[in-house]
């Protein structure tokens, strides 16, 4: 498998992925072309792709959470056609492995549903399976209706990053919020 990450908007590497994004995320809050484009131009994001036989098999949008140098996993998905083969665990690695080289990133953090569905313990597991930590904190945002909670997974010993859900999707707010103003 052969990754790509980069933090500028390219339209034809959007081409390839919108279609694993719409699928995994137009009934589930993805964020509209316009307000991607919009995170790309201010440099709050980056946009990781995994290619099996020059096909995108798998996508990641990362969002900066500045002052704790962490890393937000905003998006992760599988195009269909590659689920359940354990292609999303290895973006993971590789967002991992790039975010430590990048050398600003200390941890990933990630928001999951918290509604005890079948679905969502599953995509708990997924993350734990992946090293991430849960928060017992749930939030509630004012413009959707699921309640969510945070995940997160250090890199470095010693990170900054508060082990408080509470506190980390202050961090996450500040995040949706630039992403969303000035478009």
């Amino acid at each position: 498998m052969e990754f790509k990450t980069i933090d500028y908007w390219d339209e034809a590497l959007w081409g390839k992925v919108f279609p694993i994004y719409e699928v995994a995320f137009a009934e589930k809050g993805a964020k509209p072309e316009k307000i991607v484009r919009n995170m790309f131009r201010k440099k709050l994001c980056f946009l990781h792709v995994g290619f099996l036989d020059n096909q995108a098999a798998v996508m990641a949008i990362s969002g900066k959470l500045g002052r704790i140098s962490a890393l937000l996993i905003d998006y992760l998905a599988v195009q269909e056609a590659f689920q359940n083969q354990g292609i999303g665990n290895n973006m993971i690695t590789y967002v991992k492995e790039w975010a430590a080289q990048e050398g600003q990133y200390e941890s990933l953090v990630i928001e999951v549903e918290s509604d005890l569905t079948p679905e969502n313990l599953a995509r708990i597991r997924f993350w734990e399976k992946c090293g991430f930590t849960i928060t017992d904190y749930i939030h509630h945002y004012i413009w959707v209706p699921e309640p969510y909670r945070a995940m997160f997974l250090k890199l470095v010993h010693g990170t900054a990053l508060p082990e408080s859900g509470e506190e980390i999707f202050k961090y996450i707010g500040v995040f949706h919020k630039k992403s969303f103003t000035g478009s």
